[in-house]
């Protein structure tokens, strides 16, 4: 990944438009092409296909980059990354030859499809029925939460195929978002982060030939069990590049302002509760680097230390763009300031990829096994 290329294409198509995409709950579609020509949208498909091949410790630097301008639109890139990668590693040579170009152009956006209305985060309990008829699959059902929802040109669906068989029965399969019974929602209305165009995607009686199925049943679980582990950690480090915006703006806002008759930035209680700021931040950022190592290094605890980054990462986040806001003043509630819009994707951060609270369910077992 070309560094400058990552820094030009943040100060020229994320920084001067990211306040915009959230004042006017816009979802930057056009985006994604200069996205696609910075490098951004092959950061882990191989070399030998056009891609960068990041190992996850170089890819939590390139997210948390990213953040520091917009947590929203740098999410969208993940699930795409990740079944851009799918595709090239996993498809066969027709899959690749159709989609992977356009994909790591930024021409068509890939979506990642698990999450139910009814079901919450056991995964293992999908609804969505992959029904094989003779040579084909028809596929029905509803996801929620699709994280480019309302955009992609290319779904990574799991289904069910064998009803009462849990997570060994899951497959997931390849559909185009323009095929016949195929309907996505407009964009869900939320507390911010519009650039993650996360909406509603429902399938009725969608024909799937055998070349669309991506994951058999008895792979594709564990498949996107380890996609959402890689996930929490790039979720993680989008928490440090809030964190490290918002402290950056803050201490920017004390050192010029005066009270009182001397600088704020001289008054032992505002720069206490920064410091406090400063070394969460450099917590998450250690802990974030340790799950992306584990990860790398294929650790046997490395679930465990993605949920122990994402938890710590997202709670500090939260608090410390609260604590940075409480610090700038009133002035910080104004759209004019990045720091609104970084406190609603830091809590976005505790729901992206399992809630905080699944995150203790997987520290807890690891703790009681």
């Amino acid at each position: 990944m070309n560094a400058d290329a990552l820094t030009q294409f943040i100060a020229s198509e994320i920084e001067p438009h990211a306040q915009r995409w959230e004042k006017d709950r816009l979802v930057p579609n056009e985006t994604f092409e200069k996205a696609g020509q910075a490098g951004l949208c092959g950061l882990m498909v191989p070399i030998e296909d056009g891609g960068y091949n990041l190992p996850l410790g170089e890819l939590v630097t390139v997210f948390e980059k990213l953040a520091y301008s917009d947590m929203g639109f740098a999410f969208a890139l993940i699930p795409h990354n990740n079944l851009a990668n799918a595709i090239a590693r996993e498809a066969t040579g027709p899959v690749k030859n159709r989609y992977l170009e356009a994909m790591l152009a930024g021409e068509l956006l890939g979506a990642f499809l698990l999450t139910e209305p009814g079901v919450g985060s056991d995964a293992s309990r999908i609804t969505t029925r992959a029904e094989l008829t003779g040579n084909r699959w028809l596929l029905n059902g509803e996801k929620s939460w699709v994280t480019n929802g309302s955009r992609a040109g290319l779904l990574r669906v799991y289904a069910q195929t064998e009803p009462g068989s849990g997570a060994s029965g899951i497959a997931a399969f390849l559909v185009d978002a323009d095929q016949a019974g195929v309907t996505s929602s407009q964009p869900y209305d939320m507390l911010g982060g519009y650039a993650i165009g996360v909406g509603a995607v429902s399938f009725s009686q969608v024909e799937l030939h055998e070349g669309q199925l991506l994951s058999p049943p008895g792979v594709a679980y564990a498949a996107a069990m380890g996609a959402i582990g890689l996930a929490r950690v790039l979720v993680a480090a989008l928490c440090v590049g809030i964190l490290q915006r918002a402290l950056e703006v803050c201490v920017e806002r004390l050192d010029q302002r005066h009270a009182f008759g001397e600088r704020l930035a001289d008054k032992q209680g505002l720069r206490w509760m920064l410091a406090d700021v400063a070394t969460d931040l450099k917590a998450a950022r250690a802990l974030t680097h340790i799950a992306a190592d584990a990860i790398d290094s294929n650790q046997a605890d490395s679930i465990v230390q993605a949920a122990h980054a994402k938890k710590f990462a997202a709670r500090a986040a939260t608090k410390g763009v609260e604590q940075c806001m409480q610090v700038f003043g009133a002035d910080g509630l104004l759209q004019d300031h990045p720091l609104a819009r970084h406190l609603a994707g830091a809590k976005m951060a505790h729901y992206l990829d399992g809630s905080t609270e699944v995150q203790n369910l997987l520290i807890a077992k690891a703790l009681f096994k």
